[in-house]
């Protein structure tokens, strides 16, 4: 019976997958994501459209808070994804997250401890104007986004940002990358 239910879900998750990669597909295929995924505006830069990003602000812009800032970010991001892979909508998602903002600020200040910093953090859902960022061929368009955001001490520091909803996270450097949490999720599943 376990694994029939094992099952199920995983066929759910693959469904889901696949919807929101037809969803994209089918955006960029209408000109609505400008080709290759170059320009991202979308509904967006209209007042929130169905993006939720989660960003992890530094306490300071310090080799050493900048350089937490990214492992604190790792566990947050572990302890978040099945959570989160499991919201079919934003609103869902931002009804799980809202629910266990003291466990988010936890994991966080748990996080700091154990290597050595001791500000804590804190987590909050609220709706910000963020500007145009471009990463490689990818544009987010200015405007207003809610957010999950994590704030790490004073969290005057430089951020981390992913789109956790739908959940395409993107990583900066020389290439971008396109991560879907539901297919991480599966394939970790499917490795066992």
């Amino acid at each position: 019976m376990k694994k029939l239910l094992v099952l199920v879900i995983s066929v759910a998750l693959v469904c889901a997958a696949i919807a929101c990669l037809g969803a994209f597909n089918a955006a960029e295929n209408a000109g609505g994501l400008g080709g290759g995924l170059g320009d991202f505006t979308s509904s967006q830069s209209a007042g929130g459209g169905e993006f939720l990003r989660i960003h992890v602000r530094a306490n300071s812009n310090s080799a050493e808070d900048q350089q937490v800032k990214y492992e604190v970010k790792d566990e947050v991001v572990a302890y978040l994804t099945p959570y989160v892979a499991r919201c079919g909508t934003k609103g869902a998602a931002m009804d799980v997250l809202g629910g266990m903002l003291d466990e988010i600020a936890g994991v966080c200040s748990r996080a700091l401890r154990e290597r050595g910093y001791f500000y804590g953090a804190r987590a909050e859902i609220r709706r910000e104007n963020f500007p145009t960022r471009v990463y490689g061929d990818l544009t987010l368009a200015a405007g207003e986004y809610d957010a999950l955001i994590v704030e790490l001490g004073s969290g005057k520091g430089d951020n981390w940002w992913c789109v956790i909803y739908p959940p395409l996270c993107f990583t900066a450097g020389g290439d971008v990358q396109y991560r879907s949490l539901i297919y991480d999720i599966i394939r970790r599943f499917l490795q066992h």
